[in-house]
């Protein structure tokens, strides 16, 4: 698409989430990434790797998050939308995670609905810990612990799983092959 104004011109284009069903594709998305080097962080590369990130992450209106592989990229990263990715009772929205580590994961567990956009039309459920403590760095380079529940925990191990070259259909149960995602979750 293309957008005008008098001021500038905006192109905006597609950026290509790649597929477990493509062979070639499914061979990045089933490696494990690399961490991100310390003297990478702040480099005009990283910042515009999440840039891209958060931009592929908003395209599919049914995207709320996005780890570096699933656009061809093998490094510890991923990214959360902050309008649709956290709990309205969250208070800090943490949406760069780079070289995350999940260091406490609560003994409860839910079974929970899952979708992928690298596994467009499958659904089904997977078991997830309720709460989790996730240790990461910021695009700066500062580290922190983020502490959370519900659908960000969630969310967080659905990305790291992509990290460690794992899909949620390699653990997934009762999984549904349905083009139509809002069959099943409520928009």
């Amino acid at each position: 698409m293309i957008y005008f104004s008098k001021v500038t011109l905006s192109i905006r284009y597609m950026i290509n989430i790649l597929q477990e069903n493509n062979e070639q594709e499914n061979k990045i998305l089933r490696s494990d990434c690399a961490f991100v080097k310390q003297k990478e962080f702040k480099s005009v590369e990283l910042t515009e790797l999440i840039k891209k990130m958060k931009l592929a992450a908003n395209q599919d209106e049914d995207g709320v998050a996005l780890a570096a592989p699933q656009i061809g990229v093998n490094k510890r990263i991923f990214v959360i939308d902050e309008k649709r990715g956290f709990d309205d009772n969250v208070k800090w929205k943490q949406t760069v995670f780079i070289n995350p580590e999940i260091v406490k994961l609560s003994n409860k567990q839910e079974l929970k609905h899952e979708g992928c956009l690298s596994v467009r039309g499958i659904y089904g459920d997977t078991w997830r810990a309720t709460s989790i403590t996730v240790n990461a760095f910021n695009e700066n380079g500062d580290k922190f612990s983020f502490v959370t529940s519900g659908v960000t925990a969630h969310i967080i191990q659905h990305e790291v799983d992509h990290l460690d070259g794992v899909l949620f259909i390699d653990h997934g149960i009762n999984l549904v092959d349905d083009p139509d995602w809002r069959t099943h979750f409520k928009k």
